[in-house]
């Protein structure tokens, strides 16, 4: 990629943007784990720079998000007897995304289904939009998530706060109808967000504020654990960085929709792990890639590792001295800009098109948003990733059972060459099941149903493996019950063209070992031999 004057600015753009939004959201997440204000603000700063540089996707901004937060209140309540404890947590946890990163175990995160992508994007869009509804109308976030900010909404509106209301539209409305040919030169974030902040700082100056913002460089804090800690620690450090890896390389495909690049999964784990180890050595919050960090920096132009690094850089600022342009900035211009990211993450696209997806993949769609808003991130993805596997593997049993073919092979016909006792001209005493392509846990069920039926109507069946490519084990044992089945009806088994990966598979798990190796045929004409030996002798 060429990094030209254009790219440079909106790197700068994008970071800037980043860190305005960041710097609420990062004290509030710390206050929220148990661990202080200062803490988010130590971990956004540490997680946004080392993840970026060491990390493989290129336009993705890390820090606090939910999800971490959530986990890391959760070990200083129950796991942690302390603040050193917690923080040994932390580096363990950091340590073992790194490992998850070297096993080149990433890379399968880039198999998840689109739906489900979507799913999950839109729950966090639908997340963001519900929970800045307070803030909007003045007001504190309300406990409980998104669902207890929807509670809470009614009583609410009561205590609207007439200037932060004001502002947050207007804010809104100057992002939502900024032009977006003027984007190149100024982007319309950056407009809503100055505009918004000089109105409460001229005139609807009775609105909330971010207020005060820890300042000063962070102190080393880690000290080194008792050693029957450490075997306590592991289970709580692996749930943290499982969560952690998850999170990131989800929203790391989320960035690559918005930009059409390809991030780098394990270079990416390494990165989170390098930023989480450095947090939890100078006292910060653990972090991932941030949903709404990351779309606000390619919102407003970031593309590369350079606009992370700004956004981290100028947190760093505000613990320097940079905080008290930050202090006057309303709370509802946060929200209204969260507000407008929110409707943003939605994807639309594809919601536009629901009456068109077909059932299965509807279902998983919904599933995922649902869950994603009403219970969690990572339940959602579960849940997500094996509907859609299940909605998967049943397109695959129709598809693969196209590929197997079981038919009769007429006396007379079968053996042009050789005398054959005077029967009907039309009976069949040898059958063929041919397998072509593929065959998985997907068509493994059917398979017996739909074959083992017609192998006992013969004397003598073929199997034909000359066109079959791939067998996993469910394939291969159900294979076995059919030679067992054969056996049962007094069928012989001739196993023909049985050659490559297949056979390995076979071998390995020694589902051949009834079958006689004269048994074992290369082509359809020692297939034909050998059926003859078995019926004429």
């Amino acid at each position: 990629m060429q990094y030209d004057l254009p790219t440079l600015r909106g790197d700068l753009f994008g970071g800037v943007t980043a860190a305005v939004v960041a710097l609420p959201v990062a004290l509030g997440f710390g206050i929220a784990s148990g661990m202080g204000a200062a803490a988010g603000l130590y971990g956004a700063i540490a997680v946004g720079f080392f993840a970026s540089v060491f990390g493989g996707t290129r336009s993705q901004v890390s820090g606090p998000t939910a999800p971490m937060t959530v986990a890391m209140a959760v070990i200083v309540t129950t796991h942690a007897g302390t603040l050193p404890e917690a923080l040994t947590i932390v580096v363990l946890g950091g340590l073992l995304q790194v490992l998850l990163g070297i096993s080149r175990i990433g890379r399968y995160v880039a198999y998840t289904p689109h739906v489900v992508v979507s799913g999950f994007m839109s729950g966090i869009g639908i997340i963001i939009i519900m929970m800045q509804l307070l803030p909007l109308l003045g007001l504190p976030v309300a406990p409980g998530g998104a669902v207890g900010a929807v509670k809470a909404l009614p009583e609410a509106v009561a205590g609207t706060n007439p200037s932060a209301l004001g502002i947050g539209a207007a804010t809104l409305g100057i992002w939502a109808l900024w032009p977006r040919r003027f984007d190149r030169l100024v982007p319309g974030a950056l407009v809503a967000l100055l505009v918004g902040t000089l109105l409460g700082v001229a005139w609807l100056n009775d609105a909330p504020t971010i207020g005060h913002v820890p300042t000063g460089l962070p102190a080393f804090q880690w000290t080194a654990p008792a050693p029957e800690f450490l075997a306590r620690a592991l289970e709580p450090a692996l749930i943290l960085a499982l969560l952690g890896s998850v999170d990131s390389l989800l929203i790391s495909l989320v960035a690559d929709s918005l930009t059409g690049t390809r991030h780098r999964p394990n270079r990416e784990l390494v990165g989170q792990g390098v930023g989480n180890v450095v947090a939890g050595l100078f006292g910060g919050l653990p972090g991932a890639g941030s949903p709404v960090l990351t779309v606000t920096n390619i919102r407003s132009g970031g593309r590369t590792r350079m606009s992370s690094v700004v956004y981290a850089l100028l947190l760093l600022g505000v613990l320097l001295g940079l905080s008290r342009f930050a202090e006057p900035i309303p709370q509802a211009v946060l929200a209204a800009m969260l507000i407008r990211i929110g409707w943003g993450i939605v994807d639309w696209r594809l919601l536009g098109r629901i009456h068109r997806i077909q059932r299965e993949h509807l279902i998983v769609l919904l599933a995922t948003l649902g869950l994603t808003v009403f219970v969690d991130l990572i339940t959602a993805v579960a849940v997500g990733l094996i509907a859609a596997g299940m909605a998967h593997a049943r397109q695959l049993e129709g598809l693969e059972l196209d590929s197997a073919v079981s038919v009769p092979l007429l006396d007379q016909t079968f053996f042009p060459d050789r005398e054959v006792p005077e029967t009907d001209p039309y009976s069949a005493r040898v059958g063929l099941v041919a397998l072509r392509g593929r065959f998985t846990v997907a068509s493994s069920r059917k398979l017996m149903e739909v074959i083992g039926a017609d192998i006992k109507e013969h004397d003598v069946v073929i199997f034909d493996f000359s066109g079959a490519t791939y067998l996993d084990y469910s394939a291969a044992m159900v294979l076995e019950g059919l030679l067992d089945e054969a056996a049962r009806a007094r069928t012989e088994s001739v196993v023909m063209g049985l050659d490559g990966p297949v056979a390995d598979t076979l071998a390995r798990l020694d589902v051949l070992r009834r079958v006689p190796a004269d048994r074992m045929v290369d082509d359809l004409d020692q297939a034909r031999d050998a059926a003859a030996r078995l019926l004429y002798g």
